[in-house]
């Protein structure tokens, strides 16, 4: 009997952690959100490649449920604010969250 009021504990503790864990995940996205979430990817990642302004070619977007995470690095304060602007201009788009690293030093040259 000593043994079970050593485990019981342990098995609780257990149980516990469980369903923190199982509570805190995210539900599942459907197929049409991850369709939805693949287009607006396209059309965020159109957006930061055709403005002039910004030199895009480090910046990697994710998408989910509407929500954009742009990452990667960007070599001004300026292109980072190009970045947020661009893709929250995009429809669809609930929001922006930047993980992006600006990086000193600029480009080199014309090709900017």
């Amino acid at each position: 009997m000593r043994r079970l009021n050593g485990v019981l504990p342990a098995v609780v503790a257990l149980v516990a952690a469980c369903g923190v864990v199982a509570c805190s995940t995210a539900p599942r996205r459907t197929e049409a959100e991850r369709a939805a979430d693949a287009d607006t990817t396209a059309r965020v990642e159109a957006a930061l490649t055709e403005d002039p302004n910004l030199y895009a070619r480090h910046i990697d977007v994710r998408v989910d449920r509407g929500v954009v995470h742009l990452g990667g690095f960007v070599w001004s304060d300026e292109d980072f604010r190009l970045a947020r602007h661009d893709a929250a201009s995009v429809p669809g788009v609930r929001s922006v969250e930047t993980e992006m690293e600006l990086m000193r030093g600029g480009t080199s040259g014309s090709s900017r």
